[in-house]
Parts: C-alpha cells; sequence; structure tokens
C-alpha cells in the first residue's frame, strides 16, 4: 500500500486533528511522504498550508492538491464524473511515483450530495486504489444518528471495494464513548477536548475586522475559553471575570476598562485573555496614558468597528482552528490521537515498509513515544522562563513527562496565566519553604561535610534552585532536572557532581549530541564538558555514548576521531586516539569500533573505501568520538550549522541520576526533547 485516504462525511468533523496524527505516524516510518487534497474549497487551502509547513514537506504548492470545488462541479457538469476521476487518477499517480506514501485528505461528503450519487470521497479513493480512514462528527449527534450514520459508511466503502483501515468518531461526548466502541472492530472514539475547541487570538483576527490598539507577537496563541460582554456596573461586572475571559467593552466606558486592566494586574482575580472596544470607541486620552504606562502590559487590546451585540455575535459563529503557531493546541491535538487511536496496530494495518533512513521528525517522535512508555517526572528550576514553561505545556499535553517547577505557587500561577499557558496539572513546589530547606540542608552538609562543607554554607547552596533541584533528585522527589536555559554549564553541573556523582565504574562525567541530519541521527561525543581527556577517560566516554546510542534505538559503530586514519599518522594526539583505541577493545570487546580515524573517513563510505577499505566501521560510523573538548566542540558547531542539523544535547552521562544541561540559547523544541531524553534515562534502574 502506497496511499492512504481519509476522509469526513461532514463540517465539524474536525478532520485536521486526524489528518495531524496520520501524517505524523507516516513521517514516523517514511521520509518522503506526499500530502494531496483531490478537491479543495479554493486554491489557497488551509490544511495543505498547516500540514507542509509543519511537517516540512517537500513538495511544490501547486501538485498538493487536484482542483477547486468550483473546478470541480464545472468538469462534472461539462463532460462527467469519470472525467474528473481520470484527471485526478493522473495528478495522484504523478506523487505516487515521485514518493514512498501519498495521504490525501478527502473533502467533506455534503458538498457533492446534490450533485453526485454515490459518495466521491469513496469513489476517489477507490480509483486511487486506497484505503480509507473515515471521519465521522459526533458533536451533537445521538448514538441511534451515529450508528446509522456508521453503517451507511461500512456499506458504502464495501460496496465501492474499498479497504476501511478504520472509522474514527470525532468530537464525541464522553458518556458515548464505551457505545460507540462497541460498534465493531476497527472503530476508535476521539472525546471532545475542550483545547481544541477554544478561540484563539488568532482566530479573532482571521474573522474580525480588527485593529490593533496593544498587541505582541506572543499573543497570537492566547486561548480564549469566555466571551464577557461588559453591559452592568464594574462592581457586578467583576464578580463574573473567569480565566482567559474575552472582554467586549466600549472604549467610553472608562470605569471599566480601568476596573478590568486593574483586575488583570491583580493577583485576588482570573486573568482574562484579551479586551476589544467595542463601537469605533477608543478610550478617552487619558485613560490611553494610564495603559500607555502600564510596565510590561502583556494583555492584547483591540478596537473593532461594530457595536457590541454584533461584535459578541459574530465571534460566536467563528470555527476554531489549530494554527501553526499554536504549540500548545498542536500537542494536543497529536497527543489526543495518540491516546485514542492505537498507531500501532493502525501502521501494521496500513502495512508500512520501514527503511534504514532516520529524519529528525522520527527521531523526535520515537523520544516521545520511549519517555511516554514510562512516565517520570522532571524537575524544571527555571520557572520564570517563558521557554522553559512552553516546553513543559507541550511535554504535558503530550503525555512525555510529569512537570515539577520551583516558585511560590500562587506567584507562579498568576505568571503562567497572565502569558496565556495553561499548567494547571504542573507540580510547583514552593523552593523557599521551611521544611524542604531544612530537610536538604542536613543531607547536603552530610555529604558534603568531608569536603569542608559547614552546615550554614549547606542551607546557603539549597536555597539555589539548581541545588534545590538536584537535591530533589538525589533524595527521589524527582526522577531528574533539566536546566541551564538562564543558567551556565557550571551551575547545572556543578551541583549534580557534588551530590548525584557519578556511577560505579564510570571514569568521568561527560556528554553527548544527538545529531539529526536530514537522513541519520549521529552520536557525538564528548562536546560540551571534559577538556582533555586521558586514554582511559575517552575509552570510558565511548562506553558510555555507545550505551546511550543502544537505548535509544541507534545500534553503535564507534569511530574514534583523530587527524589520522589507521597507521597513518603520528605525534602525541593520534597515540593518545591509539592507547583510547585499546582500552576501549578491553572494556567493550564486543562494541564495534574502529580508531583512530578521520572524520571523513568515519562518516564518508566513499571516502572510506579509499582510506580504510576493510574497515566494517569506516563509511558506517554512528557514534563519533572526540579527543578533546575543543575538536568536539567546535564540530558540532561546524556540523550544526552548515548542514542545518538539529543537535540534542548536550546530554550528561555517567551520573547516577539524569540531569541535563541546556544551552541557553535553548529553542522551545530543544527543550522538550531534553525533557524527553532525561525521562527515557530516568526509566533505567540505577
Amino acid at each position: 500500500m502506497k496511499s492512504l485516504y481519509v476522509y469526513a462525511d461532514k463540517k465539524g468533523a474536525g478532520s485536521l486533528v486526524v489528518t495531524l496524527g496520520l501524517m505524523q505516524l507516516l513521517k514516523k516510518e517514511l521520509v518522503r511522504v506526499a500530502f494531496f487534497r483531490p478537491i479543495v474549497l479554493e486554491s489557497q487551502d488551509y490544511d495543505i498550508e498547516f500540514i507542509t509547513r509543519y511537517f516540512s514537506l517537500e513538495q511544490p504548492k501547486e501538485s498538493c492538491y487536484g482542483f477547486t470545488l468550483q473546478e470541480a462541479q464545472h468538469i462534472i457538469a461539462t463532460t462527467s464524473q469519470e472525467h474528473l476521476y481520470e484527471l485526478l487518477i493522473e495528478k495522484f499517480k504523478k506523487l505516487e511515483n515521485d514518493y514512498d506514501f501519498v495521504l490525501c485528505e478527502g473533502i467533506y461528503s455534503d458538498f457533492f450530495a446534490n450533485i453526485v450519487e454515490l459518495d466521491i470521497n469513496i469513489e476517489i479513493a477507490k480509483n486511487f486504489g486506497s484505503a480509507a480512514v473515515g471521519i465521522i462528527a459526533a458533536k451533537g449527534q445521538s448514538k441511534n444518528e451515529l450508528e446509522d450514520r456508521f453503517k451507511l459508511q461500512q456499506e458504502s466503502l464495501r460496496r465501492g471495494g474499498v479497504e476501511r483501515i478504520a472509522t474514527i468518531f470525532n468530537r464525541a461526548e464522553q458518556a458515548d464513548t464505551a457505545e460507540l466502541l462497541k460498534m465493531g472492530e476497527r472503530v476508535y472514539v476521539i472525546e471532545e477536548v475542550a483545547e481544541l475547541a477554544t478561540l484563539g487570538i488568532a482566530d479573532l483576527m482571521e474573522n474580525l475586522r480588527l485593529e490593533k490598539v496593544v498587541f505582541g507577537q506572543s499573543d497570537y496563541v492566547r486561548k480564549i475559553e469566555n466571551i464577557k460582554v461588559a453591559a452592568s456596573s464594574l462592581d457586578n461586572f467583576l464578580d463574573h471575570i473567569e480565566q482567559n475571559d474575552l472582554v467586549i467593552v466600549p472604549g467610553d466606558r472608562s470605569d471599566i476598562v480601568l476596573g478590568v486592566l486593574g483586575a488583570y494586574h491583580s493577583k485576588r482575580f482570573e486573568s482574562i485573555s484579551a479586551i476589544i472596544f467595542s463601537n469605533n470607541l477608543l478610550p478617552h486620552p487619558n485613560i490611553q496614558k494610564i495603559i500607555d504606562g502600564l510596565e510590561g502590559i502583556t494583555l492584547p487590546i483591540f478596537l473593532a468597528k461594530e457595536d457590541t451585540f454584533t461584535t459578541a455575535k459574530k465571534l460566536l459563529e467563528i470555527e476554531p482552528k489549530i494554527r501553526l503557531q499554536d504549540k500548545r493546541k498542536i500537542s494536543t491535538a497529536l497527543g489526543v490521537f495518540s491516546r485514542c487511536v492505537d498507531t500501532e496496530i493502525l501502521a501494521r494495518r496500513i502495512r508500512i515498509a520501514k527503511s534504514d533512513v532516520v529524519t529528525p521528525q522520527m527521531f523526535e517522535y520515537k523520544l516521545f513515544e520511549l519517555a511516554k512508555r514510562e512516565k517520570k517526572k522532571i524537575v524544571l528550576p527555571e520557572a520564570h522562563d517563558l521557554r522553559v514553561l512552553e516546553a513543559a505545556q507541550i511535554a504535558i499535553s503530550r503525555g512525555i513527562a510529569d512537570i515539577v517547577f520551583l516558585a511560590n505557587p500562587q506567584e507562579f500561577k498568576a505568571f503562567w496565566q497572565q502569558h496565556g499557558f495553561e499548567l494547571a496539572k504542573a507540580e510547583v513546589v514552593d523552593y523557599k519553604a521551611e521544611g524542604f530547606l531544612k530537610i536538604f540542608a542536613s543531607k547536603l552538609y552530610e555529604l558534603r561535610k568531608d569536603k569542608g562543607m559547614s552546615y550554614e554554607q549547606a542551607c546557603d547552596a539549597v536555597t539555589h534552585v539548581n541545588y534545590f533541584a538536584t537535591m530533589m533528585v538525589y533524595m527521589g522527589y524527582a526522577d531528574g532536572m533539566v536546566s541551564g536555559a538562564t543558567h551556565s554549564t557550571a551551575e547545572t553541573v556543578r551541583p549534580a557532581l557534588q551530590i548525584v556523582k557519578t556511577e560505579a565504574g564510570v571514569d568521568v562525567v561527560s556528554s553527548i549530541f544527538f545529531m539529526c541530519l536530514p537522513t541519520r541521527v549521529a552520536v557525538f561525543g564528548d562536546c560540551a564538558i571534559v577538556q582533555d581527556p586521558t586514554p582511559s577517560e575517552l575509552a570510558s566516554i565511548a562506553v558510555l555514548s555507545a550505551k546511550n546510542a543502544k537505548k535509544f534505538g541507534i545500534e553503535p559503530k564507534v569511530a574514534l576521531i583523530s587527524y589520522s586514519s589507521g597507521e597513518s599518522g603520528s605525534g602525541a594526539a593520534v597515540e593518545k586516539v591509539k592507547e583510547a583505541a585499546k582500552i576501549l577493545k578491553q572494556k567493550a570487546p564486543d562494541l564495534e569500533a574502529e580508531g583512530p580515524i578521520q572524520f571523513d573517513a568515519a562518516f564518508d563510505a566513499e571516502v572510506a573505501k579509499k582510506k580504510l577499505p576493510d574497515s566494517k566501521i569506516a563509511g558506517k560510523a554512528n557514534v563519533f568520538i572526540f579527543p578533546d573538548l575543543n575538536t568536539g566542540n567546535t564540530t558540532y558547531k561546524a556540523v550544526q550549522r552548515s548542514s542545518g542539523a538539529v543537535a540534542i544535547g548536550p546530554i550528561l552521562q555517567g551520573l547516577k541520576k539524569p540531569i541535563n544541561d541546556l544551552s541557553r540559547g535553548a529553542l522551545v523544541k530543544d527543550i522538550v526533547n531534553t525533557i524527553a531524553i532525561t525521562a527515557i534515562q530516568a526509566q533505567e534502574e540505577r
């Protein structure tokens, strides 16, 4: 099978959630996956734009669809329905020949109900030779109605000769789930998720003619749970403010405007999402001065041309979308799909042929799946870095890990709410609480007194978030720690070395980077910690790096890198690597390794044929061990910047418990991946 056809019976089925989940499933196993919509409403199609950009599909936009709805209707009217299928097959087959797999997304069946006799999606799927995943819109439907529609879809697919891979009831009521699952085999139920049905600021801006009064780029992803019209007195209106409200108020209601802004900045009120001034009325200039003078205001404010009633009515008619910039909604959608649909069984039904190629997306997916198998608790000490908050939100919604923040609980809640995050499921520990400080200080003093640490110094140390978080891991309150977004490597690693310490038999704590290249993943070590390892330490780094590679699904082939290959060179640096290779052979006799070897000979098969033709590792290496920090750090950055590789790390290795360091320039994605890796490291008994 080289294609799959997914379609919904009517509008409002939430088909993008299913398409998103299916594309991720396919991209987990295959590199070249194409996306095709036979018929779209208009040439600028939202789902095509979303899927191609999110999954970085290298596919020309014009090849992503067959015809617009108007063009398709014209072809049927002027020639025949069969001619439409012939033209679509021609476009589809070109994609099928050029790509490993084609995921097709159909148009809503009811768009053609008055034009064609049979369901056009089933007819197209049949002509493409595709199996199908049918989506049934369950929201607002009775059980009897859903059962009838399911039977009709089953029969239509059977009569059309199209294999049914699965039927997904989407946006179902929780009370109906058990009954829907009894309807037959290959049935899955995705319940209505409030997060996905919630409006966002971007939805407002797309559907309403709004003028920005106060707005920042991060405001696009704010969500709106309720719409409140300010029609009463300020005293009464404030009683009704709830979290993530959108407040609509004419700009000349100065009392409401000031009261709402005051409530937004108060820790005693829930945090609203936005304000819309209706009736094309801005506040009085003196009120505007107050707004302009509010330092660090993060609340988006808009001006609407229409009156309050018309604005509110239009808001209620907007259909929320999943948007590229809204990582929270995307992670929620992917999370609910993988939770409700058995993707392993689905993959077997689709009969995906695996290849040896591993893309960054495949590797990231694997990380998330491994982390979810046995969820661990990860502590994040840097609770006021917005990147860390966003990463934590993604980790929670994707089920990667349970998250612990160090902060004052009340202040932290006000902070994340004010910035539009949803972190109610995160645990918050007050690192200034006297009880914890006494326990941790006593234990730290006991651990370090032989090294000259006084009790007073221990008390002072545990007031620092990295020491506190490390003590949490050491004493079992958390399974791992990720820090470094705002702290130096030394500030993250020093407490780990003093408290957690190294595993038995490990010479030195080191690090690796997972270098996700376009078609393969390599392990680089050490590029962050050990400046000038001895031959014994270099061998130890190689053993640990190979062990970690295997843990993450990479069968290790180790290359000990030098400026010469085999016996071709000499010098102190080469001799160090030769000695390390001998020690490595003694420490891990079954490990496939080669050294000394130059990077190009280790990496490139063509070069390997010339320099080391008899080597089993040359040209096939995937674990690269560098002779010193200067070489390792320079190489990983050169590869990252010149090839566009995704560098995940540094990942610390050799500690008894997982503590990992971030770059201070880390992106949200880097932090999410590091949380996942830390959680996977914590799954191993130590």
